[in-house]
């Protein structure tokens, strides 16, 4: 059903050029693509902020090449995939992205902010692909064959970005006093 409400308002966009219907889309994903990104980027708000407009910026500009051979929200999480790499990409060039983390870590204007910190601290030791694979299995609750779809590789290798990333967490959580007693 949430699919279907999804190509109504795509259609309402492309055909009636109703931009009211691409707010709602917004609404409904804003939050979940802001979540995806503030992992990816280790609690940096800012930041996730940014790439998540990019993100709808991009989706607008590009609704007319939604085909619907996937979910919407597939789709979307498609587009937010690139623009992180993309951002990812042009941070090489100017500056190193351990610098823009080690500031979100110490950004103190979180609550919970230790366990947040212990949180974003375990991820930075992943791999970008696995954590962005833990991040979509594990935070967004995505499907494998999704997130495969998503990152343009076969489940087999979702699975085992999944597999390294989670044995990777454990070792890391269980160093840090987050072992089972």
């Amino acid at each position: 059903m949430s699919q279907l409400n999804d190509l109504s308002l795509v259609a309402q966009v492309l055909v009636l050029k109703n931009t009211k219907a691409f707010d709602q889309l917004v609404q409904k994903y804003q939050s979940p693509i802001r979540r995806f990104f503030l992992h990816l980027t280790c609690g940096d708000r800012e930041l996730s902020d940014d790439l998540a407009q990019d993100t709808f910026i991009k989706a607008y500009t590009n609704l007319a090449s939604f085909r619907n051979l996937s979910n919407f929200s597939t789709w979307l999480y498609r587009i937010a995939y690139n623009v992180f790499y993309d951002y990812i990409r042009s941070r090489k060039e100017t500056a190193d992205l351990e610098t823009r983390e080690i500031d979100a870590m110490n950004c103190t204007e979180q609550e919970n902010i230790g366990q947040k910190m212990d949180i974003y601290r375990s991820l930075k030791v992943l791999k970008a692909v696995e954590r962005t694979c833990i991040t979509l299995f594990f935070m967004e609750d995505i499907s494998i064959d999704k997130i495969a779809g998503i990152m343009g590789i076969p489940a087999g290798t979702v699975k085992s970005h999944l597999s390294r990333g989670k044995e990777k967490l454990a070792i890391y959580l269980k160093q840090n006093g987050y072992g089972r007693n």
